[in-house]
């Protein structure tokens, strides 16, 4: 009995920086964009969160 597409396990999306990208498809470019950006975002977010902890830390001790 053949695999149906659907059976077969789906790869892990995953993208290393400066990766070749002359064989990837404009859906794998697209989903490694969503990737990416999600990632900008986690970034961000962990950035903002240790500004503010640094902020409130400064303030505490120049009082």
């Amino acid at each position: 009995m053949p695999i149906e597409e659907d059976d077969r396990p789906k790869k892990k999306i995953s993208h290393e920086i400066g990766q070749d990208l002359y064989l990837l498809s404009v859906e794998d470019l697209t989903e490694r964009i969503a990737l990416l950006t999600a990632e900008v975002d986690r970034l961000k977010e962990a950035m903002t969160k240790k500004r503010a902890s640094k902020d409130a830390a400064d303030a505490f001790f120049k009082s």
